[in-house]
Order: C-alpha cells, then structure tokens, then sequence
C-alpha cells in the first residue's frame, strides 16, 4: 500500500528541524526501499523550509502510521499537524525515475483536499497534454480503506504556482494547497 505523508512545520521550529537533520535522514534511511519520493516543502519567501513530504510504500496503515508518527521531527515538535492518507501511484516510478532529473525548473507539491459539495468532485485521475510532463509523482488521496477518494497530491515541475495549481484543474476541490518543494535525501 502506498501513502503520502505531508508533515507541516510548527511556526520558529527550524532551529530545532536543523539540530534534528542527521537524525531525520538516519530515520528515513531505514525506509529507503520503501520511498516514492521525499523532500522539504518551503514557506512564502522560498527559503524557509515549511513541512516535509514523503510518499511511502508500507504494509497497512498501522505501519504508515507508526512510519509517521514515530519519525524524529514529530517527536521533537518540529511539526504542527500531519497529513497522512493511503495515496495511489498513477506514475508507476518513483521521483528518482522521473524524466527531468533532480535539477532544472522550479518544483512544487500540489494538494487538492476534497471535492466541492456541488458535484465537481471525483477523479483524481491523470491530466492530459503537456501538463504530464511535468509529473513528478501523481495521485488520489484515500480513505484508510482505499474505497473513498478524498483529493489528490502531486509533486511537479512548473513554470510557477498557477502553473503547477493547474495540474488539479480538470476537479474541483474544497481547497487546493500549492507549496515549493525539492528532492530530498541523500540519493
């Protein structure tokens, strides 16, 4: 099964986030088979790092959870509140296989939670077109079951915010979060 794990940064914890950094890669080291895709999500001014993403494959739930919550960062109190949801590979490929290399262009996550309650929601499925190539991973967000679509996450490569907001475009969403993101890890 596979999830996507989104830890949001408490406000002035970066400090304590730069003390934690061996820790946290000594930790995601153990689960370096199991990774999709990780790196730091950044705040408004580009350089203050704001959350961390990792997409996992792991067993059930129980395990995604423990992979979270267990993880050094959460126990310190470097995170505010973590988005964990079962989470499907549209791609088949982990970031490391993805076209474009770790370099080059600007890379953001994207994360649309909920349908609008008017029928626009549903889906989660790939966009069509150019904006494919940009994909660096891509997929629905789910229920701990995997029956009931909650949004969707994807990592990509855009020309700028509204242009990677624009991979969600073809659903509607309750809300559509839009963050700078890079490669993470030590690969």
């Amino acid at each position: 099964m596979e999830f996507f794990c989104y830890h949001r940064d408490r406000v002035g914890s970066g400090v304590l986030r730069g003390a934690l950094v061996e820790e946290h890669w000594s930790y995601m080291d153990r689960y370096d088979d199991e990774l999709i895709a990780r790196g730091p999500t950044f705040g408004s001014d580009g350089e203050t790092v704001s959350g961390s993403v990792h997409i996992v494959e792991l067993p059930d739930p129980a395990a995604a959870r423990a992979f979270a919550f267990d993880e050094p960062n959460y126990q310190a109190g470097v995170y505010r509140d973590v988005l964990l949801r079962r989470w499907r590979n549209l791609l088949g490929r982990t970031m490391w296989e993805f076209p474009g290399g770790r370099t080059g262009g600007r890379r953001y996550l994207v994360v649309g939670l909920g349908p609008v309650q008017d029928g626009g929601g549903g889906g989660g499925g790939l966009p069509g077109g150019g904006e494919r190539d940009g994909l660096i991973a891509f997929g629905p967000l789910l229920s701990d079951d995997g029956s009931v679509w909650v949004g969707t996450a994807a990592l990509v490569r855009a020309e700028g915010p509204e242009a990677a907001r624009a991979v969600l475009a073809p659903v509607r969403y309750a809300d559509v979060e839009v963050h700078e993101w890079e490669f993470g890890g030590r690969r």
